[in-house]
């Protein structure tokens, strides 16, 4: 289903006559905590076949009416994005790389056989809805506006013959604070070796809620051991790490001028991160070599144990990086490094989140300005 890239949309800008008074939102910017807290607006547009995309609008934030056999809800034909806009350092605001998930969104819709919007679109879609809600954008450090596009399936039927002939776009806003709530103190994760999250021809490699549904157990095991999160293992040999709950993973090997970086391959069972993509470029900039390879749990454990890898963390747009301290699972556990966050880890950070928020050069021209 996909649309032609020239598709021009035009937008129909309503704006609420009922905002959220000044009081209350600075209130709520002072610990929105994460995806709790929403902005005054939104974006819709609407795909049916035979007419493609028509009626974008941005329009005041609230609930939607759906029929209850609205086929989202029975064949889970659906996807979102995730991105943020950054408060920079001389008070404007910036969003980072969001060419890059309008591209990945529209990988997504192919997958799922769903409309693919335009990548114009996509992104001035973005611009109005933070620019009409730049009030909403957080001063306080570390703290950004989360933005989440997202595609469902609005036909009404229960039939499963084909996928659906209509479709909804939208864009919602939430202000956010620090992802984890140790701010960046070391995470503990779980190996999951009962549950997977994805297969080889899978949907792994899209933004699909089922990947998420599909993993809660495998968070609430974690939880239940005393973990942040969950680490995934392959689907077919259950010995290769693969990602975690809802980010990518990267192990550092070495220290000082010897120290690089290693994150697991693609291949289709794991999500192109647009963070994880940056900091492999980004490490070479840092003296940081950093390549794709794959790592068993063995080796994990082993070289942990020989102290040939003394680093590890998560990383994706949410949580930015956050460093890994400890690794637990049914039979064994291990500590990673010293289980403090490492020289390595905190260097990207500073350089990733330097970059966002306007602090430190942007040798990509990865940031785009708003406003």
């Amino acid at each position: 289903m996909a649309t032609s890239p020239g598709t021009e949309i035009t937008f129909d800008v309503r704006p609420t006559s009922h905002p959220v008074p000044q009081a209350d939102r600075e209130r709520m910017l002072e610990a929105p905590g994460f995806g709790q807290v929403f902005t005054d607006h939104m974006i819709t547009i609407r795909w049916t076949a035979g007419r493609g995309w028509h009626d974008a609008r941005l329009e005041p934030y609230g609930p939607l009416i759906l029929d209850p056999a609205t086929a989202v809800f029975h064949y889970a034909q659906e996807f979102f994005e995730g991105l943020k806009a950054y408060r920079q350092a001389d008070g404007s605001v910036a969003t980072f790389r969001p060419w890059a998930n309008a591209t990945r969104m529209n990988g997504s819709a192919r997958r799922l056989v769903m409309p693919e919007l335009p990548e114009e679109a996509f992104v001035r879609a973005i611009e109005l809805l933070v620019t009409q809600d730049l009030d909403w954008v957080p001063f306080a450090e570390s703290h950004s506006l989360y933005l989440r596009p997202f595609m469902i399936a609005t036909d009404r039927g229960i039939g499963i013959s084909k996928p659906s002939q209509s479709y909804l776009f939208m864009i919602i806003a939430s202000p956010a604070s620090t992802y984890f709530s140790g701010g960046i103190k070391p995470v503990t994760v779980w190996l999951s070796e009962d549950y997977t999250r994805a297969a080889p021809g899978g949907t792994g490699a899209t933004k699909c809620g089922g990947n998420y549904a599909g993993g809660f157990i495998g968070q609430l095991t974690a939880l239940e051991n005393g973990c942040d999160q969950v680490v995934w293992l392959d689907a077919v040999e259950r010995r290769w790490v693969e990602e975690m709950g809802g980010m990518n993973m990267f192990f550092v090997y070495g220290s000082g001028p010897e120290a690089r970086i290693v994150t697991p391959p693609l291949g289709g069972t794991i999500l192109a991160g647009i963070t994880r993509d940056s900091l492999l470029k980004l490490g070479p900039d840092l003296a940081i070599p950093a390549s794709e390879g794959r790592i068993s749990v063995d080796q994990w454990r082993a070289d942990c144990a020989s102290g040939e890898l003394t680093e590890a963390f998560a990383c994706g747009t949410a949580a930015a990086i956050s460093p890994i301290g400890q690794v637990k699972g049914a039979t064994s556990g291990w500590t990673i490094g010293n289980g403090e966050p490492g020289p390595v880890t905190t260097k990207l950070r500073e350089e990733l989140l330097g970059i966002q928020f306007g602090r430190r050069p942007d040798p990509y021209s990865w940031v785009h300005k708003i406003c």
